[in-house]
């Protein structure tokens, strides 16, 4: 009887779940970009990390605010979100070069301005989020674009195409060279 008691004691402390934590994580020279597997800190821009289920104290860490929202719109992604941080802004000190590495907040109640004239860390347009409304407003009107929430942002300024360079991006560039080396 004391050995099927303490089993079933074992059994039902398996059970009980710790809560994993989901704080936001502070950018440091180690931290490394999901998609792009850089290190974040050398790009400007604002950044992005997710918290996963299952994955504690590991969060996907993006070098734009439009990979983030790229990442959580794929069919591919399959663990439960519990937490999404992004850079914000507006904070204090935040430049568009060094955007910050602490100064996350909540992306679902963040303020985002799509289709401004600043490039992401990996130099494609990028989205902007703010915790103010107001500083988002200030930020758009010099700037460009339109401020609006996460779920309202366009799929189109997530997964947008790069600008060519006056029609001679460097894809183009190389495929010429090749061309021309083979004769074709």
């Amino acid at each position: 009887m004391k050995r099927a008691l303490l089993f079933v004691l074992a059994l039902a402390a398996c059970q009980d779940e710790v809560a994993q934590n989901t704080d936001p994580l502070a950018l440091t020279p180690e931290t490394i970009g999901h998609f792009c597997q850089m290190n974040l800190l050398e790009h400007e821009g604002p950044k992005g990390q997710v918290h996963l289920e299952g994955l504690p104290g590991a969060p996907l860490f993006f070098s734009q605010v439009s990979d983030t929202v790229a990442y959580l719109r794929l069919p591919e992604q399959t663990h439960k979100v519990l937490a999404i941080y992004v850079s914000d802004m507006g904070a204090e000190g935040a430049t568009w070069q060094e955007p910050g590495a602490a100064n996350w907040i909540d992306a679902t109640t963040a303020h985002y301005v799509v289709g401004g004239d600043l490039p992401g860390g990996m130099g494609a347009p990028e989205i902007a989020p703010f915790a103010e409304l107001a500083d988002a407003q200030a930020f758009a009107a010099e700037h460009g674009g339109n401020v609006m929430g996460l779920k309202d942002i366009p799929d189109s300024a997530v997964i947008a195409p790069m600008p060519e360079a006056g029609g001679d991006d460097d894809y183009s560039r190389r495929l010429k060279a090749l061309s021309d080396k083979t004769g074709g």
